[in-house]
């Protein structure tokens, strides 16, 4: 019979795996550029006020919009999330250029090494001052997958994007540079996407996954 051939069912395999990874290879791409359109074309109202402004650390000039924010009254403190252990709130205005500003409305977390551990480490200081709102500032290609985390660790809490366009900005970064950073973001929001799915099959990397939350670390990555 023809379908015992070995030699059928193999390339009859192959055709079914090939057409599979192509289906996948177009959804990814799709999905890519959703991502990218989405990303950059967020904008945040700057007349919106909210109780607080929240800095992810780990990309250029987020603490320098979070602090002009803070400056003009579009919250009651700023909480920056994922500063090195070493730094303390004089030096990280220092470096940001806002030496003369109030200190006393900036608060600054240790406590995370990842967008995971941003957003329980921001939770944990939301529900500590009892705010209801925030503007969450951080890169254009970062923010999608923040808000995911963040809406999932604050589901009661209002969250304001705010983008930050640094490559744009300061024209200091190669394209291509740009275009690998953007496509590994969109990787990481793709797992963090099935990430639910994926740990009612396996809880152990839910576990994990905290675990890394959790841990003190130098700095938070994007």
């Amino acid at each position: 019979m023809p379908l015992s051939n070995p030699g059928i069912r193999w390339r009859r395999a192959a055709g079914w795996f090939a057409a599979g990874a192509a289906t996948t290879m177009v959804l990814w791409v799709g999905g890519l550029v959703w991502f990218v359109g989405s990303s950059l074309s967020m904008a945040a109202d700057p007349a919106i006020e909210t109780d607080a402004i929240v800095v992810l650390t780990g990309g250029r000039l987020r603490l320098e919009i979070g602090l002009d924010l803070l400056g003009a009254g579009r919250a009651r403190k700023l909480f920056v999330s994922g500063v090195n252990p070493r730094v303390d709130r004089s030096e990280l205005m220092r470096v940001a250029g806002h030496a003369d500003g109030d200190p006393s409305r900036i608060v600054i977390g240790h406590d995370a090494d990842n967008t995971l551990g941003n957003a329980r480490e921001t939770a944990g200081w939301m529900q500590q001052e009892g705010y209801r709102s925030l503007r969450l500032v951080t890169s254009w290609y970062h923010m999608e997958r923040s808000l995911l985390e963040f809406e999932r660790a604050m589901p009661d809490v209002v969250i304001v994007a705010e983008p930050v366009f640094a490559g744009h900005v300061e024209g200091g970064e190669h394209w291509l540079d740009i275009a690998l950073l953007t496509v590994n973001e969109y990787d990481k929001y793709l797992a963090t996407l099935v990430r639910p799915a994926v740990v009612k099959v396996w809880p152990q990397v839910g576990e994990t996954r905290t675990s890394e939350a959790t841990q003190t670390v130098p700095a938070s990555r994007p």
